[in-house]
């Protein structure tokens, strides 16, 4: 048995899905894909600005680590120079001080030389002195030094 379709029924069922089809497209499906897809357009907006400050932040480190680099040269540049400085000072204030203790040397040396000849005339003219005396012992009588006319 075949039942013939109902006309009637079936335009009733296709208007009122048409009907209620407009009214959630207007209700419900609408303001969902319009939320859906301000959602994606902001996730994109997103992952767009996302990449734009990571490639930023990349860009920053990498001049910092310029700026790190070239203040680390500075820096050791500055250092050695600094270092070199003091070497040349340390060896100039060596140097000076040797040439004090050179001339403070020679001094000494010539005040020991100068009294060295004191000691050395005093010494003497004692000797002349008392080889005279013991020799006018000896003899009995005065006998002149080198340095005075013979007694006679």
């Amino acid at each position: 048995m075949h039942i013939p379709p109902d006309w009637g029924i079936f335009f009733a069922l296709i208007a009122s899905f048409l009907a209620f089809w407009f009214i959630f497209r207007w209700l419900f499906f609408g303001p969902f894909l319009k939320l859906i897809g301000d959602r994606e357009r902001r996730l994109k907006d997103l992952s767009e600005r996302t990449e734009r400050l990571l490639r930023d932040e990349k860009a920053a480190i990498a001049e910092r680590e310029r700026t790190l680099a070239a203040v680390r040269r500075e820096a050791l540049a500055r250092r050695d120079g600094e270092r070199r400085r003091a070497e040349e000072e340390a060896a100039k204030m060596i140097e000076e001080a040797r040439s004090d203790a050179r001339a403070e040397l020679e001094q000494l040396r010539a005040g020991i030389e100068r009294e060295f000849e004191a000691a050395s005339r005093q010494l003497e003219e004692s000797a002349r002195t008392l080889a005279a005396e013991l020799a006018g012992r000896v003899l009995g009588r005065p006998v002149a030094n080198g340095s005075q006319e013979p007694l006679n």
